[in-house]
């Protein structure tokens, strides 16, 4: 990585470019090579530059769908001031960052993902005027654009206030002038806190914590029913996961020959080949890794005979993942004893599947398949039925540890600031989309179960649509049913 410039010299550029930027040098590394800016060079560098402002731009595919969901949270809202921040960029290790992701609530209320940026919707009469605050391209007069270590010339192009304006169908205006606006500003506020603690501070006297998680519970319900455009945004995520999957099964031989990591690898190559990320932390649990349920390490062997749960996600562009679990037979051919675990875990999703329809309960889904895994754990006398005992006291759970499915958006974990008697305690409706992922889970170490149990962990997750006659399911392209799963594999490795 390449080294900016040093303090020495944005102290420079900044007493050459005036007053103003004397009071804030662009901060840079410490010990770079140059000994300063001559004169010269800062004059070379303000000219010469070709106009590259975009003309003409076309509104991004879900602008009519952000300005909807803004009109709706400002009839929810009125006569309130809305602050809603994308958050900034975080700190990785001295001057590196992570990769930034924009909010959920401010992706989703404007379709943008900019670092810093901020919108703002501020009564007007019956309703509210939106202003989406952004940084504009960088100086070239004070030498922003080179000095600083976020300049375009060191991090890439942005676009211009104009252009977001034309992209996003949202007046577009400078954030570095927002935090005094919010500090002069009178009336209710309501802000998402969490992302910038800049905004939260020039609010700090207008807000209460009370009225702005109301902000907050109130996006997060309102993502619970997905328009057309998000449902497509889902599919892409699918299909280009059951893409990830396949180029999985490919390489096993690798795998086996170096690691999981060689698993997370490769299918965040189709992540990033089709979309912007992975939506969370791959799962690529070979052999009794699978009994962990977030195993992200994937630092373990894999082996033949053994069992790979897969528990993996494509995020578009857009910000929606998928989440898709499937446990492969590392050889291609499931034993007995896997088969017959895999087996109830895919009678158990069946059930689970059959119970996601228009007006159930949403707890329904769960409840069908812990009731195919407790009658699988009486039947193979890991418990003592009867069958409705085992699930009054939760003693399936040793075995099935977590809840069989949440919902799913922009958020893995979608919607999960959502009231309860809105979310678990809900009705399912069309449009809402959900992941129904059963599992049973035998510890290396749980001496209540036969030898030959211990170690073997089975999950399949799929997620799924409600529709207005029932369901689909997204993630169909992945087989799911065992000796599906064995010619799946086999046709891949050819």
């Amino acid at each position: 990585m390449a080294e900016e410039l040093t303090p020495a010299e944005s102290d420079e550029a900044a007493a050459a470019a005036g007053p103003e930027e004397e009071e804030q040098p662009i901060k840079q590394r410490k010990n770079g090579l140059y000994p300063g800016v001559s004169d010269e060079l800062a004059e070379n560098m303000t000219t010469g530059w070709a106009d590259t402002e975009l003309h003409d731009l076309q509104p991004i595919a879900q602008a009519s769908h952000t300005a909807a969901r803004r009109a709706a949270l400002s009839a929810r809202f009125p006569g309130e001031r809305l602050v809603i921040p994308a958050g900034n960029l975080k700190t990785r290790s001295n001057d590196t960052e992570y990769a930034f992701r924009a909010s959920t609530e401010y992706a989703y209320l404007t379709g943008d993902q900019s670092e810093d940026g901020v919108l703002v919707l501020e009564p007007h009469g019956e309703d509210h005027r939106a202003t989406v605050y952004l940084l504009p391209r960088s100086n070239r007069e004070n030498g922003e654009f080179w000095l600083s270590g976020h300049g375009e010339l060191w991090v890439g192009r942005r676009h211009s206030l104009a252009e977001a304006e034309q992209l996003l169908g949202i007046p577009a205006e400078d954030v570095r002038e927002l935090p005094e606006k919010l500090r002069q500003a009178t009336g209710p506020v309501r802000a998402v806190r969490g992302h910038d603690a800049g905004i939260e501070a020039a609010l700090t006297d207008k807000v209460t914590a009370e009225r702005d998680e109301e902000l907050r519970v109130h996006l997060s319900e309102a993502r619970a029913v997905k328009d057309e455009f998000e449902i497509g945004e889902l599919q892409k995520a699918c299909d280009s996961t059951a893409r990830g999957f396949e180029d999985v099964v490919k390489v096993l031989d690798k795998a086996e020959a170096t690691s999981e990591r060689y698993i997370e690898g490769t299918f965040f190559l189709r992540a990033r080949v089709e979309g912007n990320d992975i939506g969370y932390g791959s799962i690529c649990a070979a052999g009794p890794h699978a009994t962990t349920l977030h195993w992200v390490r994937n630092d373990g062997p894999v082996r033949s005979g053994e069992l790979l749960l897969l528990d993996a996600g494509v995020e578009t562009h857009t910000l929606y993942t998928a989440d898709i679990t499937r446990t492969l037979p590392i050889n291609g051919r499931f034993n007995e004893l896997q088969r017959k675990i895999y087996d109830a875990v895919y009678e158990s999703q069946e059930a689970g599947i059959a119970a996601v329809k228009p007006g159930a309960k949403y707890r329904d889904f769960h409840d069908a398949a812990q009731h195919v895994l407790a009658e699988k754990l009486v039947e193979w006398g890991l418990l003592e039925g009867p069958v409705e005992r085992v699930l009054e006291l939760g003693l399936q759970r040793r075995w099935t540890l977590h809840g069989t499915g949440h919902m799913l958006g922009m958020d893995v974990h979608d919607c999960a600031a959502a009231r309860t008697e809105a979310y678990v305690d809900g009705t399912l409706e069309p449009g809402m989309c959900l992941t129904v992922e059963p599992g049973l889970y035998f510890q290396a170490d749980d001496l209540t179960v036969p030898e030959e149990y211990r170690g073997i962990g089975v999950r399949i997750e799929d997620d799924i649509l409600v529709t207005e006659d029932g369901n689909r399911n997204l993630s169909a392209a992945l087989p799911r049913q065992a000796d599906e799963i064995e010619a799946w594999m086999a046709s891949l490795k050819g």
